[in-house]
């Protein structure tokens, strides 16, 4: 025989398997990767007690200003990211919660996504020092360039080493800086042929560089609306879609000339 419940312990009873869910949800792992504005450093600058551009075998330039490639910081592929750090992370600007198969292959263990990443930074470093050396119009066998940035993978840095190397051989063209004496900040990939290509993360990437005294960040013209939407009081986007552009852009900067804008 069965009693009827009251009203109030029967709403209890109906309440509790979603009051379990929401416990078992809120400590299982969920397919998720959470990214934040990362390190950024200075290609004009050093590393680890090594300059980040290193240039034999041709004159260079002492610089004056900064170029700094951005980065994002990323939860892991095997960490572990619960349901309170995603909610979190949509309601938070510093950070953005991305499907963890958009930022990492489903395929590989940890170990060949860092070697994938490393590899990804190597061949940016080769096509960057090209499309620097081919933009000036230097022969490869008279200028010998190495580039040394620790704890980073990936391509996105490709622009920013390529303006670099322009700066430290030829500077404005005319005796000054790239960058004006200013802290210039940027993202973007580029190819041998002086290509500069989307990356990621654009909106994190501003916020890094405003935090660390960018007045000025060069980004993939595609991009401009992601950079538009968590940008830094006062920080200027300059849009581009070839290292040539680029270089004109900041001369033109430095000079106090028209600049394209997003």
């Amino acid at each position: 025989m069965f009693s009827r419940l009251s009203r109030p312990l029967g709403l209890s009873f109906c309440a509790l398997p979603i009051v379990v869910l929401l416990v078992v949800v809120g400590a299982a792992p969920l397919p998720y990767t959470i990214a934040q504005p990362g390190l950024t450093a200075d290609v004009l600058g050093s590393d680890q007690g090594q300059p980040v551009i290193t240039i034999k075998k041709a004159p260079t330039r002492k610089t004056e200003g900064q170029l700094r490639m951005t980065t994002i910081m990323a939860t892991g592929p095997s960490d572990d990211v619960d349901f309170g750090e995603v909610i979190d992370g949509w309601f938070r600007t510093d950070q953005a919660v991305l499907p963890r198969e958009a930022v990492y292959p489903t395929d590989k263990s940890d170990k060949e996504i860092a070697k994938h990443n490393t590899d990804d930074m190597l061949k940016s470093q080769n096509e960057a020092i090209q499309a620097a050396l081919g933009y000036l119009h230097r022969d490869p066998k008279s200028v010998d360039i190495s580039l040394h940035l620790a704890d980073v993978g990936g391509p996105s840095a490709g622009l920013l080493f390529a303006l670099g190397i322009v700066d430290k051989l030829d500077g404005d063209g005319s005796g000054g800086d790239l960058t004006g004496g200013r802290t210039i900040a940027g993202t973007g990939t580029i190819t041998a042929g002086g290509k500069v290509g989307a990356v990621g993360g654009v909106a994190l990437k501003t916020q890094a560089a405003g935090r660390d005294g960018a007045t000025v960040f060069v980004v993939p013209k595609d991009e401009c609306a992601d950079a538009k939407a968590e940008l830094p009081k006062g920080m200027r986007l300059i849009p581009v879609s070839t290292l040539k552009g680029a270089v004109s852009a900041l001369r033109s900067l430095a000079k106090g000339g028209a600049v394209p804008s997003c």
